[in-house]
């Protein structure tokens, strides 16, 4: 290097020193070119801990207001070895109406109505015995009826139906034939649908409308759709095939008509025709001997016309059915 050379490109102490003795370190070589690429992007997962919130203090509840005591709205079924419905008969609504309960105790108007339906089947039985096959048949059909509302007809009629469901080699077929005001369905708590009605104006099979009931050997028939020409259609020629089949589809069936008050409906002197007996229900503290006599003229068309006396009053110390059963020792 030349010292005419200006100081500041002489390079530092430490270059020149090398260059004076030879301990220059060899140049390194020239980087190469850097080559374009593309980064892929990184991904970090990071899992941060949570802590489980705290579960919420339950609130408090207040204890619900007690509801009043309520009966489920019964549920007919289809039974499947007839293919009718089936529904199951309300005995707390018996036993609040006063009438006969199904395996209860024996009482007095138990008694009272096993002699009832016992002078109705001997005389099914008589005619049956004496007379041809359409005779046995009507025999078995009974119409329960009354001279005036609230005598006491569809009681009697229930509990009659009751009565003779204990018979062990017969059926009984409780029909409501009130039209006008039907109530049997209601007194067993039993549910609405088709019944009498419908068959009659063709809209429906008789025995599809029947309804099986829980009691053994008793099924009820509803009055069916209300129409305002009931008596005309108890009439007619299809009326009386299908009510006469009622009793002929089935030999041991007991046919019992809880017929419309005789002198306040025209369809009870209809029904009577039909019929082979006619239980009138007299009541004795209302039925007097002009309406009893009119009104066992107005249901002439049956033969066989038997009175059955209700609501009596008995003398506190009388003797009566029931309380031989409540004795011992006799």
């Amino acid at each position: 290097m030349n010292d005419e050379t200006p100081r500041r490109y002489r390079g530092s102490l430490l270059e020149r020193a090398a260059e004076q003795y030879g301990y220059l370190r060899p140049a390194a070589p020239a980087p190469e070119p850097l080559q374009a690429f593309e980064e892929e992007p990184l991904t970090l997962t990071v899992r941060v801990p949570v802590e489980p919130a705290p579960e919420p203090e339950p609130a408090a509840v207040e204890a619900p207001a007690p509801q009043p005591a309520f009966r489920p709205e019964p549920q007919p079924r289809v039974t499947p070895r007839t293919g009718r419905r089936e529904a199951p008969i309300d005995r707390i609504a018996l036993r609040e109406g006063g009438m006969l309960v199904p395996g209860g105790q024996i009482t007095a108007m138990a008694e009272e109505f096993r002699m009832v339906k016992r002078q109705l089947l001997l005389t099914a039985r008589a005619v049956a015995a004496k007379d041809n096959a359409k005779a046995a048949d009507h025999a078995r059909m009974i119409l329960v009826c009354s001279a005036h509302p609230d005598e006491g007809k569809t009681f009697c009629a229930i509990n009659l139906a009751l009565s003779m469901a204990a018979e062990k080699d017969m059926e009984i077929l409780l029909v409501d034939a009130d039209f006008a005001k039907p109530d049997v369905l209601g007194r067993l708590g039993l549910p609405e649908g088709p019944g009498l009605l419908d068959a009659l104006a063709g809209a429906v099979d008789v025995e599809d409308c029947i309804i099986d009931t829980d009691v053994p050997q008793l099924s009820v028939l509803p009055a069916g759709t209300r129409t305002n020409g009931d008596t005309e259609l108890l009439a007619s020629d299809r009326a009386r095939a299908i009510l006469d089949g009622l009793a002929k589809a089935n030999p041991r069936r007991i046919v019992i008509f809880d017929s419309p008050p005789a002198l306040a409906a025209s369809p009870a002197a209809v029904l009577a025709m039909h019929a082979g007996q006619v239980m009138l229900v007299v009541r004795a503290d209302r039925t007097s001997e002009s309406d009893l006599r009119e009104a066992v003229n107005v249901l002439d068309g049956c033969e066989q016309i038997q009175l059955l006396l209700n609501s009596v009053s008995f003398q506190p110390g009388g003797r009566r059915f029931g309380n031989y059963y409540g004795e011992a020792g006799e």
